[in-house]
């Protein structure tokens, strides 16, 4: 009889390792532990685990590099120096009216192009925002739904300089702004107001109506930008 360390779900496991990695690695770029003390740590099998990490991956909640380990946060995109120096500098402001003249067109060509599947792993990406229970996850869920939507659109090189919008959101300025912000609508208003118009996002991407989820997403980005700018006066 197989052991009961081996019976784990992948989804049981998945959530665990969530839990133990806001403790063992709770910032991006902290490396984690290897696979045989995971599994140990999760008491589970290792191909339980690879599954979980491939899953995590994918959501770019971790990222691997081959000979040197697994680390939490999303793979660094190794950006020349020209463009490291712009995306550290780079304003909240300009950051967020990039994303408002880029997104929403985004999100419009994503309800033209979504498959049943894509609207299905985009409603997971809304259900876990609403199920994160820290500042770090709320992040991550975030991240990881717009980055959805932005595949979605099926476009690499849009995807691209989405993704150079989402490293500078991880950078200082960025940061300091978000803290501010954050301190005060906290995890509920993410799990709740946030939550809800990423639903709506996807809701119209669902009925294929390009110009809903365009108004969808202008609405969350303004809704985002207001905030930040009440809490810079």
């Amino acid at each position: 009889m197989k052991s009961r360390r081996h019976r784990k779900s992948a989804a049981i496991v998945g959530n665990e390792l969530r839990f133990l990695l806001e403790r063992i690695a709770p910032d991006s770029g902290d490396r984690l532990p290897p696979e045989r003390d995971l599994a140990s740590q999760l008491g589970c099998g290792r191909e339980t685990l690879r599954k979980v990490l491939e899953d995590l991956e994918k959501d770019g909640e971790i990222w691997r590099h081959v000979g040197q380990g697994t680390f939490r946060g999303q793979r660094p995109t190794h950006l020349p120096l020209r463009d490291t120096l712009l995306i550290n500098g780079v304003m909240p402001r300009d950051v967020m009216r990039a994303r408002a003249l880029l997104e929403p067109q985004v999100t419009g060509e994503a309800a033209r192009k979504a498959t049943a599947d894509d609207v299905s792993r985009l409603r997971e990406k809304v259900t876990a925002g609403r199920r994160a229970e820290d500042r770090l996850q709320c992040e991550i869920a975030d991240d990881a739904f717009h980055k959805a939507v932005a595949q979605v659109a099926g476009n690499p090189l849009l995807t691209q300089v989405l993704m150079f919008l989402s490293n500078a959101r991880r950078r200082v300025n960025w940061q300091r702004a978000w803290d501010r912000t954050y301190r005060r609508i906290g995890i509920d208003e993410f799990r709740g107001l946030h939550s809800d118009q990423h639903a709506r996002i996807v809701d119209a991407i669902s009925k294929a109506d390009a110009n809903a989820a365009i108004t969808a997403m202008q609405v969350h980005l303004d809704t985002i930008q207001s905030l930040m700018k009440r809490e810079a006066n």
